[in-house]
């Protein structure tokens, strides 16, 4: 099987049965999904969902996080992994919004990842989800399965998204990014993926070979 001959069976069906594939983390502005996507790294959505309400509501507006102590934010975000650095993140964050983009949220990926605490993940997630611009971001998730499917062989985060990018059309890219994270969260998984439970094996590339996932995950974790 090509790879071009992969891609669009598997987009056939991700198109056709998750239509509506989006984001697990709650958010009410762009702003709060910033939060909240800076909030996720290494961390699982279900959690930081546990906490945004109380953050969203002593923190409506960049106004307020701006002039917000760190030590109180910290104290806010104690159950997430991190607090401390992604405290000062959110703080920084939220004064360089209102000293540089009149306390909005900017769209293109390139101005995001000027913000402190955004990455090139959290900047696309922001530029996809909200604005719907043609990018995907690669987390964790989403590298795992466009590998374990055979969508890339791209060895870096850069790698992988170039190839997705090349090979998915614009329009289709956002919610690309929502069907291959969704399938890796709970199909797909790092240690137990679901193979024979999975819809879409049939054009796994790890699947077709054999390829035993799960040892193949715990083997990169020892070296």
């Amino acid at each position: 099987m090509t790879t071009e001959e992969r891609y669009a069976g598997i987009l056939d069906w991700f198109s056709r049965n998750m239509q509506d594939a989006q984001t697990e983390l709650q958010y009410d502005s762009v702003f709060h999904l910033l939060i909240a996507v800076i909030l996720s790294a290494q961390c699982t959505d279900k959690r930081v969902n546990m906490h945004t309400p109380e953050i969203f509501r002593k923190y409506p507006v960049p106004a307020s996080l701006a002039e917000a102590d760190v030590e109180d934010v910290a104290e806010d975000i104690k159950s997430i992994t991190f607090p401390n650095s992604k405290a000062r993140h959110l703080v920084d964050m939220a004064r360089m919004l209102v000293d540089e983009f009149d306390g909005e949220v900017p769209s293109d990926p390139s101005e995001l990842v000027r913000l402190p605490g955004v990455g090139r993940k959290t900047a696309n997630v922001i530029a996809s989800v909200v604005y719907d611009r043609p990018v995907i971001a690669v987390d964790t998730h989403v590298f795992r399965v466009a590998r374990r499917l055979g969508l890339s062989d791209g060895k870096t985060v850069e790698a992988v998204e170039k190839d997705l990018t090349d090979a998915i059309a614009p329009e289709m890219r956002p919610k690309a990014h929502h069907w291959l994270i969704l399938h890796g969260r709970y199909v797909c998984t790092a240690r137990k993926p679901s193979c024979e439970g999975c819809e879409i094996r049939g054009w796994c590339r790890s699947y077709e070979t054999g390829t035993d996932c799960s040892k193949t995950h715990e083997n990169k974790k020892r070296k």
